[in-house]
């Protein structure tokens, strides 16, 4: 056995070797090596944008809170200007009512005050002229002295 033959038929099988896998093996394999970096490219591209998305998203809830919180401020406080209104508008209905009230039991109590009088008045003359007529020893007409009593009553 030569060794420089052996030498050049290893030399022959490894460039044949070298030659098959460069032809057959290595190009589904950098294929494959490839397609796993597109997919952890992508993966970290995803990661990123939904790290991006839940920031944006944390904001956009941050901005509702806080205008919710505004609409409710609003809210409470058109609640407090409407009890106020209600309120004042109720004292105000009530002491209209009050002096309405007042007004009529006023207007009633100076009918019945004049309603007393007159009969009062009423009275003094039919007693004045039982009186005049028993000192008289006579009857006095009413119709012939009615402008006499009409006087006594107004004098009364």
């Amino acid at each position: 056995m030569n060794i420089n033959l052996t030498l050049l038929m290893q030399a022959i099988g490894f460039g044949l070797f070298i030659w098959f896998t460069a032809k057959f093996i290595w190009p589904p394999l950098m294929r494959a090596v490839e397609t796993r970096q597109k997919q952890i490219a992508e993966g970290l591209q995803a990661g990123e944008q939904g790290r991006q998305s839940l920031v944006s998203a944390e904001r956009r809830i941050a901005d509702m809170i806080a205008e919710a919180r505004t609409k409710a401020g609003e809210i409470v406080a058109t609640g407090e200007k409407f009890k106020a209104e209600t309120m004042d508008r109720a004292k105000v209905e009530a002491a209209a009512e009050r002096d309405r009230i007042i007004a009529a039991a006023k207007a009633e109590a100076q009918q019945e005050y004049q309603a007393a009088r007159e009969q009062l008045r009423n009275q003094v003359a039919d007693l004045a002229v039982a009186g005049a007529a028993k000192i008289l020893q006579r009857e006095i007409d009413p119709r012939a002295h009615a402008e006499l009593l009409d006087s006594i009553r107004r004098e009364l």
